[in-house]
């Protein structure tokens, strides 16, 4: 019997795909990419037309064995990644390293690609193979070359003349400025006051409603035109002496049609607002909804493909929506016609399906058995969005009364407005929520108005007037962020996870309920770029290349030549920072910061003038770690500041450098102080080198140390007393991670620093104890697993198991713990042997013997690199020697930027 190989990605769909295909087809996971670009200089050259150098880490190389192995004996390879960008690169680069090991031969390849895992899709697509797109490869190695060249030249720079600064990439440095921008915004941002004023008022049958107030003596009145107490007084008067008449009433039907189906976007934006998940978790859970679920012996992918911003579905499953629409809401419910949608955002791939169910038969409530809570939510979601874009439209009728108040002569108008939903339409199944931040601005009551006729007269109940204030604009939140970027055409589906996860794991913004809040060192950086790079984090500019990207996987441009242009302006930058001096840089940053580095002050004197000393003026200054704020009169003035977002800068917010002095050390005499540095407020006895210093610990503020308080601090580290059964001394103090216990060079943490001072030896005994019982990392060896995962590829079992510290996966002497949130059920082998292989990477862990060696051992990420799936990590194993550059290749162009 022919066989064939196929490739897909994870090794869930493999298992899926086979038992479609049947006997003749043997199908393989590549476990995401094969190979990447090492994380060191030279990766792209420049110097040598963009040529790039490919790594291959040691669990991809086994992968690729193993899928040559298996073509020796089969007669054809299909390639069957998935149907993006990212998909045609991975089937690309496993064919390329399969034609370098001469194993195709004149065997016959495809490139198929399905846009479900579902019988049908699978075998339409078997189908109807066709070749790589090659355009489509090329827009993928142009994304990464620029990612790498952006990274691996911007981020030095940083280093340099940053000091504290993390990394910079091309796309995240945008979506930074963004955040930072919307922070300053809301800095500027300068409040007014403003009045609302409306009357409560009743019809001749006894029928009370509320009418605002839009006009005064024939001026419309915009809802903030009243901006002081004085005209809202007067208005208010003019109406309590008025009588009122109803001058015209008008009722207008209106529709209101459904939204289109998601997209990876509107997807992230809907599952934040609803369902409270971040960006990475909504994708997460999607994937498994993808890749399959096992529906009672069968397993089948739930939704389309998740990465995509097209907004139409294929044609049978509009027939297929508009079949069960009438099943399931009545035949009122299906429109006439079949509603065909188009994107508004820029530089949408319309190749793709939008986001829907696989079949619309399938509702939540009959596989709700078969999912968890959050996979359940998600595809309640997406099959209600799917199925209410094919309804019939909603239609309300909107009434308005114009009222006319009349005081002596004096006029003012008033309007009511209220809807009535006269059929619910595609409401019945899906209604759209208002993202985050938005409000309405007209000031207008939709709620049900009663019965009111034109010409008659009205009863006044009350005339309210409320102050009000305008309130800045909102910071971003996850969801409002990535609506913007599509916006702007920022980056794209795929990215969109990655990019708001990497901005995290960098610490320039920290999430706050809910809301994107940048840090210091994030404004820092991108005040920095916007100072030097100022083309390289335009909005315009990261839109234009992205959209040159999309040109050249339509084949509409050559992608060296994109890159050819990018670099020589690009380079030409870096070269000119050589020139730049750090006075340089701090100037600009001043300027650039100035609400963050120098806030008003309540007494108005000038922010800028050093406070203790009184003639040094702050400035910026760089340290080893980062930046903080110091005096001009440095040494004779050693006032210095955290430069903290939250903490509004304000130098009296802080304890000042200048020592304040809390008495002194009865045993020793020497003065016992209170400072502020640039880490924080701590407490020192005595002066000079020798002198005994100790941070404040968490949850202990300036103002609550006194001198008893300060005392405790600096006579840590504390004797508990002598272990039973060593006999050496056990200790407890305050350190790097917090408040512990310490014997025989053995660490165990305390729950507060009250315990620092008060745990007496026997308890102290039993935490060390408590602590060895769990083994290195406080984990019992013992525990039960939570969930069998399954086998590892190099052999042994792979589990789930709960620990002091929540749940992690294990595999022989590997513990990896599970992201904050993942539900321990959920957890697939693809999760399951990534965090393995990070685990191993982070602390140079080494299998149990008669396990794997050659476990995955990822490099660090490219810092300032970018990539738009992180299917799987990238060890720095070897570089294939096709690709491995001689010593002599080094482009002159990085060589130069390493010395700027």
């Amino acid at each position: 019997m022919a066989t064939n190989v196929v490739v897909v990605e994870s090794p869930a769909k493999a298992k899926t795909i086979n038992k479609y295909l049947g006997p003749g087809y043997k199908v393989l996971a590549s476990f995401g990419h094969v190979r990447d670009l090492p994380a060191k200089d030279g990766s792209v050259l420049p110097d040598d037309d963009f040529a790039m150098l490919w790594e291959v880490d040691s669990a991809s190389a086994k992968r690729v064995k193993d899928i040559g192995d298996a073509l020796k004996s089969a007669d054809g390879l299909i390639l069957a990644t998935d149907p993006d960008r990212e998909g045609e690169a991975i089937s690309w680069h496993v064919l390329d390293l399969l034609k370098k090991k001469k194993l195709i031969g004149d065997k016959p390849v495809s490139r198929v690609v399905f846009n479900a895992i579902t019988k049908k899709a699978v075998l339409d697509a078997m189908a109807n193979p066709r070749d790589i797109d090659v355009p489509l490869v090329d827009a993928y190695l142009a994304r990464r070359a620029l990612d790498y060249l952006v990274g691996f030249n911007l981020s030095p720079v940083l280093w340099r003349k940053l000091p504290g600064a993390r990394s910079a990439g091309r796309v995240q440095s945008v979506a930074l400025r963004l955040v930072c921008d919307r922070e300053s915004e809301i800095e500027r941002f300068v409040s007014e006051e403003y009045w609302n004023i409306s009357a409560l008022l009743k019809t001749p049958r006894g029928d009370e409603f509320e009418a605002r107030l839009v006009s005064s003596d024939g001026k419309r009145l915009s809802p903030r035109s009243v901006s002081n107490g004085e005209d809202a007084g007067r208005l208010k008067s003019l109406l309590e002496g008025a009588t009122y008449v109803v001058d015209s009433i008008e009722a207008k039907p209106v529709k209101r049609h459904p939204s289109p189906p998601f997209t990876t976007s509107t997807l992230q934006q809907a599952a934040s607002s609803k369902l409270g998940f971040s960006a990475s978790r909504t994708m997460q859970v999607a994937q498994k909804l993808y890749e399959g679920v096992d529906l009672g012996g069968e397993t089948v992918g739930l939704i389309t493909y998740m990465r995509t911003d097209g907004v139409q579905m294929a044609a049978e499953a509009i027939d297929a929506a508009r079949s069960a629409i009438g099943d399931q809401f009545g035949s009122r419910y299906v429109p006439d016609k079949a509603r065909l949608y188009s994107t508004k955002a820029k530089n949408a791939q319309e190749a793709h399906e939008a986001i829907r169910p696989t079949d619309f038969t399938r509702t939540p409530e009959q596989v709700k058995r078969f999912l968890d809570a959050d996979q359940l939510r998600l595809y309640d979601l997406v099959w209600k969005r799917g199925i209410a874009s094919q309804m019939a439209s909603a239609e309300i009728e909107r009434t308005t009364a114009e009222i006319i108040a009349d005081n002596n002569g004096q006029k003012a108008g008033l309007r009511a407005v209220g809807s009535v939903i006269r059929f619910d339409g595609f409401i019945a199944a899906y209604t759209d929520a208002k993202e985050d931040g938005e409000q309405s601005d007209d000031g207008d009551d939709d709620g049900r108005l009663p019965e009111i006729n034109a010409r008659e007269a009205l009863a006044k109940q009350k005339v309210n007037s409320t102050q009000h204030f305008t309130e800045p604009p909102p910071r971003y939140s996850e969801a409002t962020l990535i609506k913007k970027m599509e916006e702007l055409g920022i980056g794209r589906p795929s990215t969109y996870a990655a990019t708001l996860k990497t901005l995290s794991d960098r610490e320039y913004v920290v999430i706050d309920k809910r809301k994107l809040i940048p840090e210091a060192k994030g404004r820092l950086v991108t005040a920095f770029l916007e100072s030097f790079f100022t083309r390289y984090v335009e909005y315009d500019f990261t839109a234009s290349l992205e959209e040159k990207l999309d040109r050249i996987s339509a084949g509409e441009l050559n992608w060296k030549d994109v890159l050819r242009d990018f670099w020589k302006d690009f380079f030409a930058q870096i070269e000119d920072t050589k020139e730049l001096r750090v006075t340089n840089v701090l100037d600009a940053l001043n300027e650039e910061l100035a609400p963050l580095v120098f806030p008003k002050r309540e007494d108005g004197s000038d922010p800028r003038i050093c406070q203790v000393c009184g003639t040094g003026k702050l400035s910026l200054k760089l340290g080893k770690y980062g930046a903080f704020v110091g005096c001009s009169n440095y040494p004779e003035c050693n006032f210095t500041r955290q430069l903290s977002s939250d903490s509004n800068g304000g130098d009296e917010a802080s304890v000042s450098n200048e020592p304040q002095s809390l008495g002194k050390d009865p045993h020793t005499g020497e003065e016992i102080t209170l400072r502020s540095g640039r880490f924080g407020p701590y407490v020192q006895r005595g002066d000079g080198k020798e002198a005994k210093r100790s941070s404040l610990p968490k949850g202990w503020t300036p103002a609550i140390i006194d001198h008893e308080k300060a005392l405790a601090l600096l006579s840590l580290p504390r004797d508990i007393g002598a272990h039973p059964e060593t006999g050496k001394m056990i200790s407890s103090g305050l350190g790097r991670y917090g408040p512990f216990i310490l014997h025989d060079g053995k660490y165990a943490n305390v729950e507060s620093i009250e315990d620092v001072f008060s745990i007496g030896l026997n308890r102290a005994v039993s935490v060390l104890a408590d602590k060895a019982s769990k083994g290195p990392g406080g984990r019992g060896a013992s525990a039960a697993p939570l969930k069998e995962i399954g086998d590892h590829p190099d052999g042994g079992a792979i589990t789930v198991k709960d620990g002091k510290y929540g749940p992690y996966v294990n595999w022989g002497k590997v513990n990896a713990t599970l992201p904050k949130g993942k539900d321990p059920a959920s957890v697939t082998l693809d999760e399951s042997l990534l965090l393995i292989a990070e685990r191993i990477a982070k602390g140079g862990i080494k299998p149990a013997k008669g396990k794997a060696t050659k476990a995955a051992k990822p490099a660090a990420k490219a810092k300032g690199a970018s990539t738009a799936r992180s299917a799987k990590p990238k060890a720095a194993t070897k570089t294939t020697a096709a690709a491995k550059p001689k010593a002599a290749a080094k482009p002159k162009a990085i060589a130069k930027s390493k010395k700027a």
